[in-house]
């Protein structure tokens, strides 16, 4: 969509420094962009590369001269061109339309501006709100509730009873609502355990592909608002994630753990049930969480078990040094001896 740098500037809350009426169409790195494409600039060690590209308009903080460009200043110049990229983009569709393959029971609730893929099945008394898109070969079980704007992309399946919020994107192959992995031990075998609870999930959350949320227990499994979840990341029953929490890959999270508002956790980090990473707490990648700890606000983990930053540098330290270390004590053993 053509845009001058004035409608992007006004966008974003930016202000312009040079032509107000240069076009922009895209956006783009700056080794692949064209004139019209908008590029960003967030250190002044990349500057060079800005500059020789061919895109007219840049955004950029303040203090990073640029010559010869149309700058958009920002203070936050990743998030701005984040959110100038959704001005100036056009998302393509997941489904246009009630697809004539697609299955919808009677009594499910399909709003006129809602789409549906082909093959997609919708369960009775499912609810599916306006402009809503749910991708090819979708499966949404009976009394799913699914709210506005939301785009499910192919092969996604919801169990029964889950419920979504606005603005919400789950992405191939995710799994919402399946059982939680709750067995009772007695008579030499396992006995499932009642898993009855449903999965709730906010506004405006992300969900990776092939990510797997399992429905709670005896209580329900909930995301809050603006949570990103990554592609295979496991979230076990009655698991709580407050908001705008950003989980990576490959990450696995046991049933009844409670995860604060703001906490980063990375790609691979292992989280036994019964914990809670309280608000604004990072886990660094691979960490593992043993039951029942808690990490403190604010408080940032790393290694396995998980322990605070600075005592994992010291322990990496002397654990790279332990070659070394065996040797000079096999000699002082030799030294030592009759």
């Amino acid at each position: 969509m053509n845009r001058t740098a004035r409608e992007v500037a006004a966008a974003v809350a930016a202000e312009v420094e040079g032509d107000n009426d240069v076009e922009i169409n895209s956006v783009a790195a700056p080794e692949r962009a064209g004139a019209h494409d908008l590029v960003y600039l967030d250190s002044p060690k990349h500057a060079a590369r800005v500059i020789s590209s061919a895109a007219l308009c840049v955004i950029a903080p303040q203090g990073i001269p640029l010559a010869g460009k149309t700058v958009l200043r920002v203070a936050n110049p990743k998030l701005s061109f984040a959110r100038a990229a959704a001005f100036l983009l056009e998302r393509a569709p997941i489904a246009t339309g009630v697809h004539p393959s697609a299955i919808v029971a009677p009594l499910a609730k399909i709003a006129p501006t809602a789409s549906i893929g082909p093959y997609a099945v919708i369960g009775e008394d499912a609810h599916v709100g306006e402009h809503t898109q749910i991708g090819a070969h979708s499966v949404i079980g009976a009394g799913c509730w699914i709210g506005e704007h939301c785009r499910l992309h192919p092969r996604v399946t919801l169990y029964n009873g889950v419920r979504i919020g606005n603005r919400v994107e789950i992405h191939a192959g995710a799994v919402i609502g399946a059982d939680g992995f709750g067995y009772a031990f007695g008579e030499s075998r396992y006995t499932k355990f009642p898993q009855l609870g449903i999965v709730e999930i906010a506004d405006d959350v992300e969900i990776g592909a092939n990510t797997t949320i399992d429905r709670g227990s005896l209580d329900d499994t909930r995301i809050a608002e603006g949570v990103k979840l990554d592609n295979l990341v496991h979230v076990g029953h009655n698991v709580q994630i407050g908001a705008h929490t950003v989980i990576a890959a490959q990450t696995g999270i046991s049933g009844s753990s409670k995860i604060g508002h703001h906490v980063v956790v990375g790609g691979q980090v292992g989280i036994a049930d019964h914990c809670t990473l309280e608000d604004g707490a990072i886990a660094g990648a691979q960490c593992g969480i043993p039951t029942g700890k808690t990490i403190r606000a604010g408080q940032t983990v790393w290694g396995t078990p998980a322990r605070g930053l600075d005592k994992f540098k010291v322990a990496f330290a002397w654990q790279a040094k332990l070659p070394e270390l065996a040797a000079r004590i096999k000699k002082l053993e030799e030294e030592l001896q009759p």
